[in-house]
């Protein structure tokens, strides 16, 4: 789909249909926005109260002799808000679907307390976001027709570019969750890796084989993978967007392709969608795509742990001790907190390979922050108060918003061992995410500055919502694009 600009609505082109936007007051809809030449028609239907103008509600009515065949009535609420305009717009879309409209203007609306850029970029994101859908598996195909939306007010062409840059990254990080974990394997998320280095001049991957694992010692990453019918991997995607800096982050995402909880097994209606399990790391290689595509000013190098946690005769067990990369000794109490263990040797590899000005991991990590904070925000964790802010900030910008969980030092003698250097998991069903992200920090280095983000909530969501057409969010890519623009 390609996203254009036209600066008004007498000089908007042909089209098949368009979306005209409404308020809702106390006295019923009323337009955001003059358009003169419709005001004939839209005139009798405010009049019948038949639209209310609530946010995400549409009507359509049929045109005749006008620029479009088609007028579509969206309601954006009480308010208006970069939020607000994503999900209405999506609404919108939603209403295209399927439908045989290769041309769409998109009128966007007059609102005092909103710049145009960032109306813009709300309809723009509204609309590319809900533009995903994820058939591969539908027999039946259903085509997706639009080929062209107007953004009818809009002027600057250049963000409907930069959005469409930046969802590239996302819909990439949401097709890897919604595929097959036989497919997505840790030899194909680096096989992805190496498509993004081929396809962006400054971008390079490397894969480490389950040999070259050994050799670095990753011994948790090695111990999470042992029960496993296909190898281990660590994938290594560079981005230098700022070749003269040395400033570089470095983003770890957590890339467990299908997660069984090991000998600890999960249950029947816990299983069953842990393909989604590698959120973290699907994440991070969209965000490289995203990054790449819109040539961000700045260097990040993704490191992704991945591996099965399957079953079988050489599984790791619990009571076991197992060494990381980084030296210390881990007594696994529980199979099924696998993913801070390959997170775990994955920070250590990336601090003494890279040397990064910052940290951010992101993770599909535990069921207790879910039970804290649903699917509407990621749980936040941060040594680093500048960083912190600067990601709360750009989490309400992005709609992907963030909650700044504690770090408080007490927590970490929940992971007291008496054989080992710490456990991995607390033996009490308390301060779940807490503890795994007071895991974490063990193996980050003082001084480095650190962000933990647990996407169990928001990577994957229990059914389509909002802008969201199918359940793999790409959580992710889009905060960290923001957070990284606001650092550069």
């Amino acid at each position: 789909m390609q996203l254009t600009t036209c600066p008004s609505v007498s000089k908007r082109p042909k089209g098949d249909l368009i979306v005209v936007p409404f308020f809702q007051t106390k006295k019923g809809a009323e337009p955001a926005v003059n358009i003169p030449d419709l005001k004939g028609t839209i005139g009798p239907i405010l009049k019948a109260g038949d639209f209310s103008g609530k946010e995400g509600a549409t009507m359509l009515a049929y045109l005749s002799g006008k620029n479009e065949k088609r007028l579509l009535l969206l309601g954006l609420g009480k308010t208006c808000s970069v939020e607000g305009l994503r999900k209405a717009y999506a609404a919108a879309m939603k209403r295209c679907q399927d439908k045989k409209w290769l041309h769409v203007n998109f009128v966007l609306p007059k609102c005092d307390k909103l710049e145009l850029a960032e109306i813009t970029r709300g309809v723009a994101e509204g609309i590319a976001l809900a533009s995903y859908v994820f058939d591969e598996w539908k027999t039946d195909k259903k085509p997706f027709y639009l080929k062209k939306g107007v953004l009818v007010g809009a002027r600057d062409s250049a963000l409907c570019k930069k959005t469409l840059g930046i969802l590239s990254g996302v819909n990439l990080a949401r097709t890897l969750i919604n595929r097959n974990a036989l497919d997505v394997t840790p030899q194909a998320l680096g096989a992805e890796a190496k498509k993004i280095a081929k396809q962006f001049s400054n971008a390079k991957a490397t894969v480490l084989t389950k040999a070259q694992l050994e050799k670095e010692k990753m011994g948790l990453l090695l111990a999470v993978g042992s029960g496993s019918r296909v190898d281990p991997a660590l994938v290594i995607l560079e981005y230098r967007g700022a070749p003269r800096s040395d400033d570089l982050t470095l983003v770890v995402g957590k890339g467990v392709t299908f997660d069984t909880g090991g000998l600890n097994l999960k249950p029947t209606n816990f299983i069953e969608d842990m393909r989604a399990d590698m959120g973290g790391a699907a994440a991070a290689l969209g965000l490289i795509q995203a990054a790449a595509s819109i040539q961000l000013k700045a260097n990040i190098v993704a490191v992704i742990p991945t591996t099965e946690n399957a079953i079988d005769a050489n599984s790791y067990k619990p009571g076991d001790v197992y060494r990381s990369h980084a030296g210390k000794t881990v007594e696994i109490t529980n199979t099924d907190a696998e993913g801070r263990l390959i997170l775990a040797d994955a920070l250590s590899y990336g601090q003494k390979h890279f040397q990064p000005s910052r940290i951010i991991d992101l993770a599909t990590l535990t069921g207790a922050v879910v039970v804290a904070l649903g699917d509407l925000r990621a749980g936040m964790f941060s040594n680093h108060e500048k960083l912190a802010k600067l990601c709360e900030k750009a989490g309400e910008t992005t709609g992907e918003k963030v909650w700044r969980m504690p770090l408080d030092p007490e927590y970490k003698a929940l992971l007291k061992s008496d054989i080992a250097d710490l456990k991995n998991a607390a033996g009490k069903r308390m301060a779940g995410s807490v503890t795994a992200a007071i895991f974490l920090k063990e193996f980050i280095r003082k001084n480095t500055p650190w962000i933990h983000l647990d996407i169990a909530g928001t990577a994957f969501l229990d059914k389509a919502r909002d802008y969201h057409l199918s359940q793999a969010t790409g959580a992710g890519v889009r905060l960290l694009i923001e957070l990284l623009e606001c650092i550069a």
